[in-house]
């Protein structure tokens, strides 16, 4: 196995990729990548600069008329064989993806699926850009609507889904006939330069896309933004930095999509398939070991079930394997820095401190790495600070409710509105109280609400515009209007 890891990292380019080359940063520099669940460093990836910045930049605007005119269906075809390429190349993608983010390997080959996935999306959404064509109110004039690509875009990715929150950018962007510079996370730049080489060699012309792994995110973004000619910003990350970022689009009148944090309560009624409840928290909770702005933040059961639930619940997290991604059987990987398992055992210890129980887990694993026990606390009192924050993490903060009214003022109670989950088999609950929750998604009866072919996106502080489904290419096309007079 040693052997393989050594050459699945090997053959990724550690390079800058822009205007269609391989090459060094201008300064020559380099940072390290690392693998979680050893601390050790898998390789060294080149350090982009400012001046690389503006050099992808130069690429993407020169390459955008062309582009923009490129037939549809060939923009299609690029980015099917690019899904074809993924697909059969899922297992050394994955194991990449293991090596440098952490999660389990048979985890890390379904996010290349669901990647690979958006690539085939938008592959068939390519040639449905549709305009219109209608008579003037008064038939005087004729409207002509058309659509067009918004034009060369900055989009910059997170470490927790490497792969594929790069294609949910890319794939829509591609079909659309926008250039790109994408900005992947400092932690997992390995993913985001294999998916390069795979669209080079599925035929992406030059300069249609340009990968800058950076040590200095800042540095290199903000004078993009500011620039004047990237049109559009995409950005998945945390909402703290998506401030900023608006903040620095809003001189040029930047659009902009931004999937930011979330804190998603998980409700069960006394009503629901307990059994079937428990297995979607597993799946919103310990997607990702937790590491993903969908996963089940708070846990809300109503009172006359809260005990058993949190029984079935810790007997399922204490059951599974802690490991390193790459082992047979392992279940839970490494969290992706000291830093972020600092911040888990912070956020139980003061859980544990306003009087929570630790029912399984409370601590970090034994060895090497980043690794983070399982964990299910009860009794968690809502002025806890794992209530207002993401926890991102493998912890599940059980607090029970006597109401229907009770549990939605808690689970309304937050900036955030990303997604939220509800565990009924009343129908007419099931309708009104997912009416009321205050997100962009809900997942009834379901632990699992992502899909390329669904719209994602979040409402209050959890973002702008929607990824995925039918409306996703919208973030990535202008409407323009054209008034026929004398027909």
């Amino acid at each position: 196995m040693a052997e393989r890891e050594t050459q699945v990292v090997e053959r990724v380019p550690k390079q800058l990729f822009a205007g269609g080359t391989w090459r060094d940063a201008r300064s020559g520099a380099v940072f390290k990548v690392e693998d979680p669940s050893t601390g050790s460093v898998l390789c060294e990836v080149a350090d982009a600069g400012t001046e690389d910045g503006f050099a992808a930049l130069d690429a993407a605007v020169a390459a955008q008329p062309s582009w923009a005119k490129h037939a549809p269906r060939e923009r299609g075809e690029i980015l099917r064989r690019a899904y074809e390429l993924l697909m059969q190349r899922q297992d050394d993608l994955a194991l990449l993806m293991t090596l440098e983010m952490g999660k389990p390997f048979a985890e890390a080959k379904g996010e290349i699926a669901y990647a690979a996935d958006f690539l085939r999306w938008f592959s068939e959404e390519a040639v449905r850009i549709e305009g219109g064509y209608s008579l003037s109110p008064n038939g005087q004039a004729r409207f002509l609507i058309m659509r067009q690509p918004v034009g060369p875009s900055m989009l910059i990715t997170p470490w927790n889904f490497p792969m594929a929150m790069g294609t949910r950018k890319i794939g829509p962007a591609i079909a659309a006939g926008c250039t790109m510079v994408l900005k992947p996370a400092q932690q997992t730049p390995l993913s985001a330069l294999a998916l390069a080489d795979i669209l080079r060699e599925a035929g992406l012309p030059e300069g249609v896309l340009s990968v800058l792994p950076t040590s200095d995110a800042g540095g290199v973004t903000e004078p993009l933004l500011r620039d004047g000619r990237i049109r559009k910003v995409s950005f998945t990350g945390s909402t703290g930095v998506g401030r900023k970022l608006l903040e620095q689009s809003a001189d040029q009148v930047l659009r902009t999509s931004m999937e930011l944090g979330g804190n998603a309560p998980f409700l069960v009624f006394d009503d629901a398939d307990l059994d079937a409840a428990v297995e979607g928290a597993m799946q919103a909770k310990m997607r990702n070991i937790g590491e993903a702005c969908t996963a089940a933040n708070r846990l809300y059961v109503q009172s006359g079930v809260a005990t058993e639930f949190a029984r079935k619940l810790s007997e399922r997290m204490g059951a599974l394997k802690l490991g390193r991604g790459t082992e047979d059987g392992v279940q839970v990987g490494p969290l992706i820095d000291a830093k972020a398992r600092e911040k888990v055992q912070s956020l139980v210890d003061d859980a544990v401190g306003r009087g929570a129980r630790v029912l399984v887990g409370g601590s970090a694993g034994d060895g090497d790495g980043y690794f983070y026990r399982p964990t299910v606390l009860a009794d968690v009192p809502q002025s806890s600070e794992l209530s207002t924050t993401e926890i991102f993490g493998p912890v599940a903060p059980i607090i029970s409710f006597d109401t229907e009214d009770e549990a939605l003022a808690a689970a309304n109670d937050t900036e955030y509105g990303l997604v939220s989950y509800l565990y009924t088999r009343d129908l007419n609950r099931a309708l009104r109280v997912s009416e009321a929750l205050e997100t962009g998604m809900v997942g009834l009866n379901q632990g699992i609400v992502s899909n390329p072919a669904a719209p994602f996106g979040g409402v209050k502080h959890s973002g702008l515009g929607r990824e995925g489904g039918t409306v996703g290419i919208e973030e990535f096309l202008e409407t323009k209007y054209i008034g026929v007079g004398g027909v």
